[in-house]
């Protein structure tokens, strides 16, 4: 640690510039073994984000900027277009937006869809954004609701910023509680619960829905994909160990029974593969998870080759059978059997489809003229890349697309995955 004392040198924050995590010097990642008061020039070379996976060299400084500042430095010429009162333009297929009343509509108000917000307000301090969000547009760190309770974090400590706070933050009109509905190219109208917004640019962040398997009914069973969620399953958990069981051994599924285990609940972990995290053979990933598990004596219980079959509920407790007849009995069950895109908006504006939103790879444009789409709802070459780490990329090259009608463009790369067991933390490629 740093001898600089606060007092000499203000505690700084860095920002991963892959997906926008901050790390502040007065806090420090206890996870990691980085004390509160750790210097960012002190942290060692091989460190790692703990949400993405990304190195130390992919950290910036972070100064928060304010809509005021960024009018002003629009009013200088140093930041994007100047946009003044509400003259309306004609807008062409890839044309930027430069002066429109209607402006920018974003679906979504997860991270993929407040960071195309960040991005379009740093260039362009004045471009109308209309934010629509099925919930409160609560800002907060998703990678979290699988590491929530080893962190000892309280289901509501995980919002960062709300919703409508960050609204006024940026300057954007947030409509809350609002299910998009259809698209209507013809007039370049997005029709919704709580009205009809037209808009120049759209720009799809809806993300991807928990996968449903015809075996595990919504009502017996969790799906957690988004804090609302989060918060119910805490609830129905209560303050006593249950006994849960995990259905999938993936990423997430893997990452709620290890955290589950550590909140002191009695974890059974089913899959049809024979390991855990076995999308990654080579790495050979879930030995050392569950070698981890066995070791430090968690209540984890792995089951592979498990088909389920059936999922009833009786009394208070459910009952899950596999094809195999084997029977497991728990007080909540979560299913964690991968991610779908919702196609039902996709279908109304008549987008490519090609196992999600099929968008070009350098501007991430679908195929309607003035309609873009990022994060889990998309695909690249029939390809999804359900990661943190690319969507600040991608909404950068929305952003300038829009506001300057050209620009690098977004470079589509494997990219490193995060695994977030914290008894066994690993990073795979």
């Amino acid at each position: 640690m740093s001898a600089t004392s606060p007092a000499a040198a203000p505690w700084q924050q860095y920002i991963c510039r892959a997906c926008g995590l901050i790390y502040d010097e007065a806090v420090g990642d206890p996870d990691s073994g980085l004390a509160a008061g750790t210097r960012f020039a002190d942290i060692p070379e091989d460190w790692a984000c703990p949400l993405c996976g990304v190195t130390k060299q992919d950290f910036e400084l972070h100064t928060a900027v304010t809509i005021d500042e960024l009018r002003a430095r629009a009013a200088a010429g140093s930041g994007g277009v100047v946009v003044s009162g509400t003259a309306d333009i004609s807008i062409a297929a890839g044309v930027g937006v430069r002066r429109s009343a209607v402006g920018v509509v974003v679906v979504g108000a997860g991270r993929a869809g407040w960071q195309v917000a960040e991005e379009l307000r740093r260039a362009d301090a004045n471009v109308p954004i209309t934010l629509i969000s099925a919930c409160a547009g609560d800002v907060y760190d998703k990678p979290l609701l699988s590491v929530a309770m080893a962190r000892g974090l309280d289901a509501g400590a995980m919002v960062k910023e709300r919703g409508a706070a960050a609204a006024r933050r940026l300057n954007v009109r947030l409509v809350a509680h609002a299910q998009a509905v259809r698209i209507c190219t013809d007039t370049r109208t997005l029709r919704t619960t709580r009205g009809n917004f037209r808009y120049a640019q759209l720009v799809l962040a809806h993300g991807a829905e928990a996968a449903c398997p015809a075996a595990l009914p919504k009502e017996y069973s969790w799906r957690i994909n988004h804090l609302g969620a989060y918060q119910r399953f805490r609830q129905a958990l209560g303050a006593e160990p249950r006994d849960v069981l995990v259905v999938g051994a993936g990423l997430i599924g893997s990452e709620l029974a290890n955290d589950l285990a550590l909140g002191g609940h009695r974890v059974t972990l089913l899959d049809v593969q024979a390991q855990p995290l076995a999308r990654w053979p080579a790495e050979q990933a879930g030995t050392p998870v569950l070698q981890a598990w066995q070791d430090k004596g968690l209540p984890i219980r792995f089951v592979g080759g498990a088909v389920v079959s059936q999922l009833t509920k009786a009394g208070e407790r459910y009952q899950l059978s596999t094809a195999c007849g084997q029977t497991f009995h728990a007080d909540q069950v979560v299913v964690a059997a991968g991610l779908q895109t919702p196609g039902k908006l996709a279908q109304s504006a008549r987008l490519h489809w090609d196992n999600g939103i099929a968008v070009d790879a350098a501007t991430l444009q679908t195929s309607q003229p003035g309609i873009y789409a990022l994060g889990d709802c998309i695909t690249i070459a029939g390809q999804a890349s359900r990661y943190i780490e690319p969507i600040a990329r991608q909404a950068r090259a929305i952003a300038t697309h829009i506001v300057q009608g050209a620009g690098p463009g977004y470079e589509h790369r494997a990219v490193p995955v995060r695994v977030k067991t914290t008894s066994c933390p690993l990073t795979l490629h």
